[in-house]
């Protein structure tokens, strides 16, 4: 029995099935997307969607969706699926689906009669080109296949819709045709590993709806236009593969193609191996070699923050040191040139997030955990030393030490924290001033840098580091700890923030803590009281003021919710191991039993990943991105220290 499979009742009830979301990726930044039953429910699905630079920073889709049709004794079976305005579904080809699995690659089993139809979906590696295989396994007269391709060439964020502009060109090439819709795209190319007729039928399909976009509260209408078809015969036990990419390709070489390409996967055969599989679709390769992870599916870009809190669950987690190495590369050069004032030459933003150095050197420290403090020194510890001299040196533009050791930031027009949702150009969380997990961070780092001194035999700024962490210590306790055993959430002058916020799980949960066991523990058992969910840690206690845990509705409403009571997955990874640390086996189980939670989001949402986020109340529904890397990232590395404390 596959891990990721569903049967025919489930699939042909749209509202058990059209929630169910499939993502595949090619590590280059262009990704395929829909539901489990090919009706693109969202803007961003589509069959080839791919960014090009030379347009914008956007993704863009190329091929919406591929309708095909079993046509036997000249009756036709069309086992598309689009929903339109009206709630009207058609032609409701899901009623032929006998069952869907996910265990390798995503494959969909078709019943019409006589005839078994098996569908296979792979994107290759690298390059910017979906595969498709149709395989007959059972029929038992002569049987055609027509295949109906629909077109975007459009944003991720925006809709198209019918015009004269378009164009309605093709030329032939092998096996297949190219075209193009509009100026500035690449052509696309549409080929299949055996011979076909495409009949040129050009049409427009109007009143395509997206009823996620309607959730949204954003348009949901678009058109899409229809070139024509393609047809061949098929036989009981032929294969027939399709591409549709940006480049042509030898349509001999199809099926082998695709066979290397299911060899290379690794099966999603149980929830680490899903979390595996999910972990290298946030990587992304650029044509200068560049390594990335993105922070999310799909419409998050690779942002600073993102890449350095989930780098080490995402690859040290998982054995795969040399991609953490890459990454951090391609990380540290942006990050050296934000600190000299020269133009960043990558492609992450925010960099300029006052927390990013902290988390970046948090980052090492795993590193210097999983390989040894030697061999993190030798690779990182220059960078370490201009990063901590920078902060030190008060040379961040907001970012500023002060006398007793604590670091100000200013958040008060512009959001600086991972607690980053706006309204009216406000942050909804004005969180200024001294930031706890910025401190929590901030002595964690100088306890963590003066180790790497005393390795490297630098006595006096061993000494200075630990006096400077001293004072944070102690100013740190002034500050943040309250009679009530929980610590303040920011502290700015008079403006004293006491709600009950999760941020305050970081000192418990980092190596270096200025907390007693005695503090640690009393502010764990706050977290565990009015944070904890089976999705991870709100974002708000139910009992702070302002708590608003249900994030759905237009934007502005989803802004007010974002950061006000919703659950996050990977604050949940930082509680498992500050329970683990302080616990150790006796906590053993309860991890367990946290880890349900999660798993039980493998057949959810997007299949075999984690969404970005989940309402704080039950029945904690997944919202926001489909897939988000410090979720992915967090439970990987949950599970490894559960696997550490086990033996």
């Amino acid at each position: 029995m596959s891990y990721l499979k569903f049967e025919k009742a489930l699939m042909t009830n749209l509202q058990e099935s059209l929630p169910k979301e499939l993502l595949r990726t090619n590590r280059s930044g262009a990704y395929s997307c829909s539901t489990i039953v090919d009706c693109n429910t969202r803007k961003y699905h589509g069959l080839l969607v791919v960014p090009i630079p030379e347009l914008d920073g956007d993704n863009h889709v190329l091929l919406s969706s591929l309708d095909p049709t079993v046509i036997q004794h000249g009756a036709e079976f069309n086992l598309g699926l689009h929903k339109y305005q009206g709630n009207n579904f058609s032609p409701m080809g899901h009623k032929y689906i006998r069952e869907f699995d996910c265990d390798k690659v995503p494959t969909t089993l078709y019943r019409v009669g006589g005839v078994i139809l098996k569908k296979e979906v792979v994107f290759q590696h690298y390059e910017d080109r979906i595969l498709i295989r149709y395989t007959m396994v059972d029929c038992h007269s002569a049987t055609t296949l027509r295949f109906r391709p629909f077109l975007a060439f459009r944003s991720v964020r925006q809709f198209t819709h019918e015009n004269s502009t378009a164009s309605r060109e093709y030329s032939a090439v092998d096996n297949g045709i190219k075209t193009c819709m509009y100026a500035g795209y690449p052509d696309l190319y549409m080929q299949f590993s055996k011979k076909n007729e495409f009949v040129f039928a050009p049409d427009w399909y109007r009143g395509v709806e997206y009823p996620k976009e309607q959730e949204r509260g954003y348009a949901s209408n678009e058109d899409l236009y229809v070139p024509g078809y393609f047809e061949m015969p098929i036989k009981k036990g032929e294969s027939i593969v399709f591409a549709a990419s940006t480049s042509e390709i030898k349509t001999g070489t199809l099926k082998k193609l695709f066979d290397k390409e299911v060899a290379e996967r690794a099966p999603r055969d149980n929830f680490f191996h899903c979390l595996v599989n999910a972990a290298h679709q946030f990587h992304r390769r650029e044509k200068n070699d560049d390594r990335y992870i993105l922070a999310g599916y799909p419409w998050f870009k690779c942002r600073a923050r993102d890449t350095f809190i989930s780098l080490p669950g995402l690859t040290l987690s998982i054995e795969e040191n040399d991609y953490f190495e890459l990454v951090m590369k391609t990380a540290m050069k942006g990050y050296q040139e934000f600190m000299e004032g020269k133009d960043i030459t990558v492609n992450i933003t925010e960099l300029e997030q006052p927390d990013v150095p902290l988390w970046a050197i948090w980052a090492l420290q795993q590193y210097a955990k999983e390989t040894s403090k030697e061999e993190c020194l030798k690779k990182y510890g220059k960078f370490i030393k201009s990063v901590m001299l920078f902060i030190e040196g008060n040379h961040h533009p907001n970012l500023e030490l002060h006398p007793n050791g604590l670091l100000y930031a200013d958040g008060k027009n512009k959001a600086v924290t991972w607690m980053n949702s706006t309204a009216n150009g406000k942050p909804v969380v004005p969180r200024s001033g001294y930031i706890v997990e910025f401190n929590a961070l901030w002595y964690n780092a100088l306890c963590f840098c003066a180790a790497l001194c005393e390795l490297e035999g630098k006595q006096e700024r061993q000494q200075h580091l630990l006096e400077l962490a001293e004072k944070t210590k102690q100013s740190f306790l002034d500050t943040f700890l309250n009679e009530y055993g929980y610590l303040y959430d920011y502290v700015d002058g008079n403006m004293i923030d006491w709600s009950v916020r999760p941020n305050m799980i970081f000192p418990v949960a980092f190596d270096y803590s200025p907390l007693s066991q005695d503090q640690k523990k009393k502010v764990l058992d706050i977290c565990t009281r009015e944070l904890l969910t089976p999705k991870g840690l709100r974002s708000l206690s139910p009992k702070s003021g302002g708590y608003n845990p249900v994030y759905v509705g237009p934007q502005s409403q989803r802004d007010y919710a974002y950061h006000q009571g919703t659950a996050w997955p990977w604050l949940g990874g930082f509680y498992m191991e500050a329970s683990l640390k302080l616990y150790r086996r006796t906590r053993l189980s309860f991890i367990e039993r946290q880890m349900v939670g999660y798993e039980e989001e493998m057949s959810y949402h997007c299949l075999g990943t984690i969404s970005e986020l989940f309402d704080g109340n039950p029945p904690f529904a997944g919202r926001g991105a489909i897939s988000f890397a410090m979720n992915v990232a967090e439970i990987l590395r949950a599970l490894e220290l559960l696997d550490k404390y086990q033996y």
